[in-house]
């Protein structure tokens, strides 16, 4: 009892109750910083994604900065003999601890990654630019934030110790306790099934939060027969990440040169119907419209890349018009309303367009018109000079639409990803297909036996005769190409992950600022 009432002890004591409110409040601040993951990721798009999301939130962080205080501020208590020392040592610590969780929720948004060792070099190469731009003016201002954070820290510091012995007659510790505990628990125990199920709208959420290492049970369900771990990994296999933080495009530097006497009109329709013949036009059949909207196949069209991708080329200008341009080459492009500001150097109005390729002054004419506007630009003039591409961006037979052409297409089957690599083949431009587009030219066999694309959150894959949509949760559906029945056949599992993974190509895992 003597040594339970020394001064010592009572210190002590003092400090290890005024710790753990400490750590409560900064827990608190974490919370709240961390909500910049969850503003700058995809939304779960479910009931129990978004539960799975809240209790994984606060359990995740909440653990993390209790860690933080178990293994750096509470030996302090009992190390140190001097309340106010631990309470200015545990301030600064709190404050950077802070600060480093800010900057990495900033390196998040910004890039898609963590601190880490990965991370390094480009957390380096960014520092490295930044210090170069940086005044004594930027310097003095995060000085001066850093000042402001750390005596914010202090002051709350202060006022807990003042009230230390009011806040311990509370008896708030088990209640607060329990509810992260649950939190834990719940979240993981959510994982477990998830991770099982695949289900995506909690298994996309593994990387948002750092440190983070959710819980599996894979190889205990398989042990006990509650899960097939055989379909389990054909399914994890076929999962494909429809979120893209970043794009590499192109995916390497395009070298090739181009003829300034080839000719080339694409035209693609956007209201109306594709006629079924054009004279000295031939008609492909075996051609696949597999956009969701027009505003998608527009994009395709001039990317050659699938839906997966147009969210992150708005800040890009498309190869197929960039590259002629600047080779000296005559870009026109007509479209009647556009959301992308790239575009704007090179399109012309109707009047102009029309000028322009009747007067065969321009070596690449792209334009988006209504099918009634087909009579009036291919004359026989124009026929005679242009190699021409006529496609629809507009649903006639389900996936399956015609093609219109003057060049010999030799590919077994197409679609609108083909046409941007297609025309720069036409200019002249003998650069690999790959590095820019997920498409091939028509005029060549090409390398795949197949098409592979996105529509919405599926990935499409048409071979000779099937048509596979893989969902989200890595689920295969097999349709019969030709009727649209569904087809309860075996697929070719290393098929569907080539296809994956070409499409995959173009993907970063941090933004790549546009060239």
């Amino acid at each position: 009892m003597i040594l339970a009432e020394t001064p010592r002890r009572k210190l002590v004591t003092q400090l290890v109750n005024w710790g753990h409110w400490f750590a409560l409040l900064n827990i608190i601040i974490a919370v709240t910083i961390a909500a910049i993951y969850i503003l700058n990721s995809p939304a779960p798009g479910s009931i129990t994604g978004t539960f799975y999301l809240f209790t994984n939130w606060l359990s995740h962080i909440g653990f993390l900065t209790f860690f933080a205080f178990v293994i750096l501020i509470l030996p302090l208590c009992y190390l140190v003999p001097n309340a106010k020392a631990v309470k200015v040592l545990s301030s600064i610590l709190a404050a950077l601890g802070l600060a480093l969780l800010a900057f990495d929720a900033l390196l998040y948004n910004k890039y898609g990654v963590h601190l880490s060792l990965n991370s390094a070099e480009l957390i380096r190469s960014e520092t490295q630019t930044a210090i170069a731009q940086f005044g004594w003016q930027q310097w003095g201002f995060l000085l001066l934030l850093f000042v402001v954070w750390l005596s914010f820290q202090l002051i709350v510091a202060n006022a807990l110790w003042q009230r230390i012995d009011r806040l311990q007659k509370r008896k708030l510790g088990l209640p607060i306790g329990g509810f992260f505990v649950s939190c834990f628990v719940i979240s993981h125990a959510l994982h477990v099934w998830a991770d099982a199920k695949l289900y995506q709208p909690i298994v996309q959420q593994d990387n948002m939060f750092p440190l983070s290492y959710p819980a599996t049970a894979k190889t205990l369900m398989a042990r006990y027969s509650l899960l097939d771990i055989e379909d389990y990994q054909q399914r994890k296999a076929l999962q494909f990440n429809q979120t893209i933080k970043g794009i590499i495009y192109p995916a390497e530097p395009v070298y090739c040169s181009v003829d300034s006497s080839k000719k080339v009109l694409l035209l693609s329709i956007v209201k109306g119907e594709l006629p079924s013949s054009i004279a000295s036009l031939s008609n492909f059949e075996h051609h696949y419209l597999l956009e969701s909207s027009i505003d998608n196949g527009i994009t395709t069209v001039l990317f050659g890349l699938p839906e997966l991708y147009h969210s992150a080329l708005k800040s890009y200008s498309p190869l197929l018009l960039q590259l002629p341009r600047s080779m000296g080459l005559s870009v026109s492009v007509y479209l009647d309303n556009t959301s992308h500001p790239q575009l704007a150097p090179y399109q012309k109005d109707w009047q102009q367009f029309t000028r322009e390729v009747f007067d065969a002054s321009s070596n690449l004419s792209i334009g988006f018109v209504q099918a009634e506007k087909l009579d009036e630009l291919l004359t026989e003039n124009v026929l005679a000079q242009y190699q021409v591409i006529v496609t629809t961006l507009v649903e006639q037979n389900a996936f399956k639409n015609s093609l219109l052409s003057n060049i010999t297409i030799n590919k077994a089957m197409s679609s609108l990803e083909d046409i941007a690599p297609t025309a720069l083949n036409l200019l002249g431009c003998a650069a690999q297909a790959k590095a820019y587009s997920t498409g091939d030219t028509l005029t060549q066999k090409g390398n795949l036996n197949y098409i592979v694309s996105t529509q919405g959150s599926k990935v499409l894959l048409l071979t000779n005769n099937q048509r596979i949509e893989i969902m989200k949760n890595g689920i295969v559906r097999v349709f019969d190409l030709n009727t649209g029945d569904e087809a309860f056949s075996q697929v070719d599992p290393n098929i569907l992950s080539q296809g994956i993974k070409h499409l995959s190509r173009f993907s970063a895992k941090r933004s790549i600022k546009p060239l």
